[in-house]
């Protein structure tokens, strides 16, 4: 071999122009593919295709500038070539630093002689390549990346697709535990939202918003990432680092039918408690309805379940998460679910006091487990009726068998469970139709009337004179009641319907102006439910205590002529009759008001004080004596505030005769105008008293 390297060397020597600047000398040898030698008892071939260097990087340059100290006319070479320094032109790579520099040469990624640019489609560095020289040294990894959503993509062309590089780097590759390397568990995700998020054309492809890609930043599991809790998940340990496959893909770590292994990597406790689950176990089963993990906590954006804006939040998790399948009249008639759960659970106190903001109040997963949820014929259920006490006993604390004994998910219908509700409600309806209906148009006619009476005297068709004599109507101690009875009312008939419609107009902007509003309603509540009763306690000893007191409870009481009056006065406004009654101190517009009031004191404050300890009475009454309380007490408030807007403001406020208000409750007089008009006895009976005592004023 040295005799045949030494001919070529001097045949092609004088044709050199310059000694050792000519790969033609060294090809002139290297050419021959039958050049071998003998290394560790292996054959090896020193072989160099010529054509092939033609197209590298390298071509113009002499085998010299790489091969240092090369002398062709001295073999073998090995002994005196010193070894090829890359970094003598290259020597910003970084390749010194890679986890690659202790076992892997330049060649190794990008070949010996036919070096590449890697722009170059050719090239085994060019980013469409790059995975094959990979996996060379990373079988496993190399297999899996082939088959994963980037790796197809990338052998389909597409140009946005990373590969290795892209999200190792090229020759500066930092092994992953390094707090350097791209890849380093807390850097991560800029790496793969540098696409995902940045790149618009990527979003297109994959189909996602930029809201949706940003939602893992503000993410439990990113928060407690930067917080220093390397343990927390993100992107990879959910997707996967090189099998990443998309959702859709039976495969993948992410499918509906794998979601939930994927986090049991990370939440093992949970997951086989989720597996036990009528949830989970209908996973198994195939259907692809049943929520899994990602449908209740979210993808990228989830939340710790104490924070508001999370979907599993006690404020959310009823109306933004169970009521997705609960409330769908498909999936309840596909799996024959009980249809109006979620309705009859909004609808409750509990879903009332929820959407009214309040946090500490049940909801779904209060009662029926978080990720335990089991059907109620399960002994091992939270609500089966076995368990119910037990259940309730969390929130209220003494509960008994009688909690659950009565439907928990009411609904007003005929059947059974919500028959009692349903007949009590249907007859308030038809009470507060026939009642404050009957109002309605009694109060109409005597509108018309007083309003022409009032036309009349101002057209001078009526002649209407009268003293100037005040006469006292109501003393400072009934005033004070009065004060106290119809504040405490109206702030009854506002917190109280708050409750029940918290999603009205009006109620929103009152809901926005603290967090704690369903704390302050509530004390709100039952501090002028406990005034009025306090007051109407007063007023019963007032009325039996003191001489004015029976005095009023005498002129107060029904009487038989009360009957004829009404009966004349509907006669009288509906001008079938020009006879006007003559009513006495009260007529029978007053006393019915007033015994209304009395009825509705007595049986809003019993179901309220029902409702408001609830422990003990739900233990007595059981469960649907206490709706029957709260639908009362419901009903009762509507017919109550519906009857002080159009029988009592009417009278005291937009009648024609006293408009715009009557300002005994205020003054405690009434002009004797007013005397003659409404208690033409009364006035008669003061001033034949006054002839009686001469010097005394009304």
């Amino acid at each position: 071999m040295q005799k045949y390297c030494l001919f070529a060397f001097l045949s092609i020597f004088v044709s050199a122009p310059v000694f050792g600047q000519s790969s033609e000398i060294c090809l002139a040898c290297h050419g021959n593919r039958a050049l071998t030698v003998q290394r560790q008892g292996k054959s090896v071939s020193l072989f160099v295709d010529s054509e092939s260097m033609k197209g590298s990087v390298h071509a113009p340059l002499p085998c010299t500038i790489c091969h240092v100290g090369l002398n062709p006319a001295a073999l073998p070479h090995a002994k005196i070539m010193k070894p090829v320094q890359c970094q003598t032109c290259h020597p910003a790579s970084g390749i010194e630093k890679s986890v690659h520099a202790p076992f892997a040469q330049c060649a190794t990624c990008h070949g010996t002689h036919q070096i590449l640019s890697s722009k170059d489609p050719k090239s085994a560095t060019n980013r469409l390549n790059v995975s094959e020289p990979c996996a060379q040294c990373h079988p496993v990894e190399g297999q899996q990346f082939a088959v994963s959503s980037h790796g197809l993509a990338l052998k389909h062309g597409g140009k946005k697709s990373p590969s290795c590089i892209d999200c190792h780097g090229s020759h500066k590759i930092e092994h992953i535990a390094s707090q350097e390397s791209p890849l380093f568990k807390t850097k991560q995700a800029k790496v793969c939202l540098k696409c995902h998020l940045n790149d618009p054309e990527v979003r297109k492809q994959v189909g996602t918003s930029p809201g949706f890609m940003e939602g893992y930043e503000t993410s439990i599991h990113a928060v407690a990432l930067a917080s220093g809790k390397k343990n927390s998940a993100t992107c990879s340990d959910c997707h996967g680092a090189h099998d990443s496959m998309k959702a859709s893909s039976p495969s993948s770590r992410l499918s509906k039918w794998n979601i939930a292994g994927t986090c049991s990597r990370c939440h093992a406790e949970i997951a086989k408690i989720y597996n036990e689950s009528i949830h989970g176990t209908s996973v198994r089963q195939g259907r692809g309805e049943s929520p899994t993990c990602t449908d209740c906590h979210g993808e990228h954006q989830i939340l710790a379940p104490k924070d508001p804006r999370s979907p599993v939040s006690p404020r959310n998790v009823s109306a933004q998460v169970c009521a997705g399948c609960h409330n769908s009249v498909r999936l309840n008639q596909k799996y024959g679910m009980p249809s109006e759960r979620f309705n009859s659970f909004m609808d409750s106190y509990h879903g009332l006091a929820s959407r009214a903001g309040s946090v500490e109040v049940a909801n779904c997963a209060s009662c029926h487990g978080i990720h335990n949820i089991k059907p109620s014929s399960d002994p091992t259920s939270t609500v089966n009726p076995a368990n119910l006490a037990a259940t309730c006993g969390r929130c209220h604390p003494g509960a008994n068998r009688n909690f659950a004994r009565g439907a928990v998910h009411v609904v007003n219908t005929r059947a059974a469970g919500g028959a009692v509700l349903y007949w009590i409600r249907a007859i308030y309806i038809v009470l507060i139709i026939v009642v404050v209906g009957g109002m309605l148009a009694h109060n109409l006619l005597d509108f018309v009337q007083k309003a022409r009476l009032r036309f009349a005297m101002r057209e001078g068709r009526l002649a209407h004179e009268h003293g100037t004599t005040q006469y006292i109507r109501m003393s400072l101690n009934e005033r004070i009641q009065h004060a106290v009875m119809f504040t405490t009312f109206i702030l009854l008939v506002i917190t109280g319907f708050i409750l029940k419609f918290p999603d009205a107009w009006w109620v929103v902007p009152i809901r926005q102006l603290s967090e704690k509003f369903f704390e302050v309603r509530s004390l709100v509540h039952r501090v002028a439910g406990s005034l009025m009763i306090a007051i109407s306690v007063y007023h019963l000893c007032y009325i039996f205590f003191t001489r004015r007191g029976r005095g009023f409870l005498k002129d107060i009481f029904p009487k038989w002529k009360d009957v004829p009056d009404a009966w004349t006065n509907l006669r009288y406004i509906s001008g079938f009759s020009k006879n006007k009654p003559l009513f006495d101190r009260f007529g029978y517009i007053e006393k019915a008001e007033y015994w209304a009031l009395v009825w509705g004191v007595l049986l809003m404050g019993a179901t309220g004080i029902v409702m408001w300890f609830e422990n003990y009475f739900i233990g007595l009454f059981t469960k649907l004596g206490w709706d029957i309380a709260r639908t009362v007490h419901f009903y009762e408030a509507c017919l109550a505030t519906l009857a002080i807007l159009v029988w009592h403001f009417y009278f005291v406020m937009f009648s024609p005769n006293i408009y715009p208000m009557n300002t005994a409750w205020f003054t405690g007089k009434i002009s004797e105008e007013e005397m003659e008009e409404e208690h033409p006895l009364e006035l008669s009976r003061m001033h034949a008293e006054r002839k009686d005592k001469p010097g005394e004023t009304a």
